[in-house]
């Protein structure tokens, strides 16, 4: 620059030489945030950041009925998350043990940001504590998975009236809260995607044509959703590189009730079980996103390097 050629033609302690180094400082400084935020914006876009309405799938893992309650304490977890970031969260699909907790729940969250809020909850949420069963006091190890599914738009090429010959419907009685209506009138839907095995058991609403539409969205959305991760997935190996959700979504978490610590295996960092229990998720979704960006821009550059000269 011509502050950079001008600094030697005085001589140091000059004011005018002084003037000329800072001048290049602030120069080269703002070359440096230029060459980064071009990089950022260089990286191609992921649509599903738009999403404002979001499915939050958690079904148990091994355990047993540990793994159930363990699911349960999730949900609950999502719940405050929900309520911390001001995102409208409803419980669309549950089916409960007797024992206690969830053999699979399905949750619809919805408002500004609510895929970024949830896309690195994906994969297995592991938690070493003692069941309430445990009589000997030793610690079990169980697990959960988590499946986040953005809402979907119409690019998919879902064919959704020949999918909605292929579900079968099964209508039963829902217990719960809703007065005499909800125990003597067939108002629950189960609804299974018999090609994929795919299947959710709707309670919702008091009406059974309601609790239809549902379960018959929610078996649709599932299978846009993973047309979409096969594309993405395909995408990804074309490119040699593994970002996004693929190798990520494997192992997410471990939560260690003895030493009150859970540990992001993806960040290998550990935070406080009892603060992110009460869903304060907002640290290691930061994290999380900062990691993200720093793996595609590593991944832009490789391409750089790879490309002919």
């Amino acid at each position: 620059s011509d502050a950079k050629q001008m600094a030697p033609q005085y001589t140091p302690g000059d004011e005018m030489h002084e003037l000329a180094l800072e001048e290049a400082r602030e120069l080269r400084s703002k070359q440096a945030e230029i060459a980064s935020r071009l990089q950022t914006e260089m990286i191609t876009p992921d649509d599903r950041d738009d999403a404002t309405s979001v499915l939050v799938e958690v079904r148990p893992g091994v355990g047993g009925d540990e793994a159930c309650l363990w699911a349960e304490d999730l949900v609950s977890m999502y719940q405050k998350y929900c309520t911390a970031e001001e995102l409208r969260f409803k419980v669309i699909s549950a089916t409960k043990k007797e024992g206690g907790g969830y053999q699979e729940a399905t949750l619809s969250v919805q408002g500004p940001g609510a895929w970024t809020k949830f896309k690195f909850e994906s994969g297995v949420h592991r938690v070493q504590r003692v069941p309430t069963t445990e009589k000997a006091g030793r610690i079990h190890t169980s697990t959960a998975t988590v499946a986040i599914m953005p809402e979907i738009d119409d690019t998919s090429s879902i064919d959704e009236e020949k999918i909605l010959k292929e579900i079968k419907f099964q209508f039963c009685r829902s217990g719960g809260k809703g007065g005499q209506n909800v125990n003597k009138v067939e108002t629950a839907v189960h609804a299974t995607h018999e090609p994929t095995g795919i299947h959710f058991f709707v309670t919702q609403e008091r009406s059974q044509l309601l609790n239809r539409e549902i379960a018959t969205k929610l078996v649709i959305s599932k299978l846009k959703n993973m047309e979409a991760e096969a594309a993405a997935a395909e995408e990804a190996e074309m490119r040699s590189s593994q970002i996004g959700s693929g190798g990520r979504s494997e192992k997410s978490r471990s939560y260690n009730f003895k030493e009150n610590r859970v540990t992001d295996h993806r960040l290998n960092q550990n935070f406080s079980l009892a603060v992110v229990l009460e869903g304060n998720l907002q640290e290691p979704v930061r994290l999380m996103a900062l990691q993200e960006e720093k793996e595609k821009l590593e991944a832009l550059e490789r391409s750089f390097q790879q490309m002919p000269a």
